[in-house]
């Protein structure tokens, strides 16, 4: 449900929490980088307010849940905004967003000499190499991981090996490299694991003086395999503004603040068209008007209107607007991110003007009533209750079962809150949940959608928002909001008696319709 924020900002007892425009922003609401994109109005950069008003209101009535949105034109942020509990300070998950950062790593190494876009991939793994090197991966470059078009059939399924390159390396590759495109974010990893060869350094400790610290983006983490290599394909958490200001610097062809940061001639490099994705088999719109089949280059895609983009699952973009001097930087959760780019080429995109524009104090003011009022509001049950007092404290013993769930308990506390409690074989987890309001907090319970390997190191420490509501008498359903994700899960207990039955889902499966794979779980009071 995205509505208004002001009834989600009662709750926490403050005022203030979106973003408009800066001059409607309380100035010390959020911590800021040091080095921040500087604010003006729409119209002076020659965007329609009612345009981004548009905008926000076919978001509003869509099936995508927004996080964020920070809109910039001509280099000056116009609008941004953060659906509540979402906020400008937190990092927010990218998943295949960070294939472009990991390209930027290489394109740093190659200014410097230290490797090459045509270096035969074999080269940097002598260890590591199969008994037998098939022509194929004799002739695999560099540049043909940057394009995923390394000739494999499938993207190796290695998360769970403990060498990486060495599974991938050993993989066949059917396709002359360079012919073939098959998305493969194990191809993206190989091209962390080789700029971590020729620097020593992690990509994302090799990015730090490089990219990060010039462009004020602070506390970027990445996850990492168990032989300390970034991902690369996934796992970096970076906050809305860094994106956008990544986005200014290939638009500004890796210029920042008067310093070539990154050659321009890598920028052109990385964002021109070098591969072809295929039609799918039964298309659902003609190629012209698919924004996956504009082409792909070096871990950016190519998009219709002449614009690029990073992107990654679920809804995370960094688009690059050249013809526009734009850029525009998006948080969701999403089933269908070709609808959101769909809504960006309908409404921001005309709204884009050759000049300047008169002032429009009107929608001007519309617009930013309606960037602060974002808000994500919790579940609301409309419910009587009754069943809370009888089970409020109680211990249910559950059966055995995969999760390895030994107990849980529901207990009411006082500002309507309830904590619920979780025993298994790790041991203990405690969490609060609102009573139709969020509750904030931090928990060890694994996210949504996590790709669950003992190879892959991460935070394993969750910021949550969590709410509960009595969808039925007998029923409670947690709903928990991993912020600084794109996803939700949701438990849900159902009490009969001195028996309770617990089930899970997450917000993935209602996007799509699809069964959550766990157990619903039995248990019993022993009192």
């Amino acid at each position: 449900m995205q509505t208004t924020r002001r009834q989600f900002i009662q709750q926490l007892g403050f005022a203030g929490a979106g973003m408009a425009f800066s001059a409607a922003v309380p100035f010390d609401l959020f911590a800021k980088s040091k080095i921040s994109l500087p604010r003006t109005t729409p119209e002076i950069q020659g965007i329609d307010s009612a345009g981004i008003s548009a905008f926000l209101g076919a978001v509003a009535q869509s099936k995508h849940e927004f996080h964020s949105l920070m809109i910039v034109r001509h280099g000056h942020v116009v609008a941004e905004g953060w659906w509540a509990p979402y906020r400008a300070d937190l990092k927010h998950t990218l998943y295949s967003m960070s294939k472009s950062f990991t390209s930027t790593a290489v394109g740093f190494a190659v200014a410097e000499g230290k490797l090459k876009t045509s270096d035969l991939v074999v080269s940097f793994f002598p260890n590591d190499l199969p008994a037998t090197i098939s022509e194929n991966l004799a002739k695999l470059k560099v540049k043909d991981l940057l394009s995923m078009s390394v000739g494999q059939e499938a993207e190796p399924l290695i998360r769970n090996e403990d060498n990486w390159a060495k599974s991938f390396l050993a993989t066949p590759i059917k396709y002359t490299p360079g012919s073939v495109f098959l998305y493969n974010s194990i191809a993206t990893y190989m091209c962390s694991a080789i700029v971590q060869k020729v620097t020593g350094q992690k990509i994302v400790d090799y990015l730090k003086p490089r990219l990060f610290e010039p462009l004020g983006i602070e506390g970027a983490d990445w996850e990492e395999d168990s032989q300390g290599i970034n991902t690369g394909g996934w796992g970096l958490r970076v906050r809305t503004e860094d994106l956008a200001k990544f986005g200014q610097l290939y638009l500004q062809k890796g210029l920042w603040n008067g310093k070539q940061l990154i050659p321009k001639a890598w920028v052109e490099e990385a964002t021109t068209f070098k591969i072809q994705q295929p039609a799918p088999a039964k298309p659902t719109r003609s190629n012209d008007q698919n924004d996956w089949l504009q082409g792909y280059c070096y871990q950016f895609w190519r998009c219709r209107h002449n614009a690029f983009r990073g992107d990654g699952a679920f809804g995370q973009y960094t688009i690059v607007m050249p013809d526009q001097d734009a850029v525009i930087a998006i948080t969701s959760e999403t089933s269908n991110m070709q609808g959101i780019l769909d809504l960006v080429w309908e409404h921001l995109l005309p709204a884009m003007k050759s000049q300047s524009l008169p002032a429009n104090a009107l929608a001007n003011k519309e617009l930013k009533q309606q960037l602060v009022a974002l808000a994500l509001l919790p579940p609301k049950g409309g419910v009587i209750r009754s069943t809370a007092a009888k089970v409020s404290g109680k211990l249910f013993q559950i059966e055995p079962n995969s999760l390895n769930i030994e107990s849980i308990s529901l207990a009411y506390r006082e500002g309507d809150t309830y904590q619920f409690f979780i025993k298994d074989k790790a041991g203990e987890h405690r969490f609060i949940c609102g009573l139709e309001k969020w509750a904030f907090g931090e928990t060890d319970l694994s996210q949504p959608n996590l790709v669950v390997s003992p190879k892959i190191k991460r935070e394993r420490i969750s910021k949550i928002a969590a709410s509960g509501s009595w969808r039925e008498p007998n029923t409670f359903e947690i709903t928990m909001r991993y912020y600084e994700t794109p996803h939700r899960d949701f438990i849900t207990c159902k009490f009969e008696g001195d028996s309770v039955q617990v089930s899970f889902d997450n917000s993935m499966n209602r996007m799509s319709g699809a069964k959550d794979k766990r157990p619903v779980l039995q248990g019993k009071t022993s009192v």
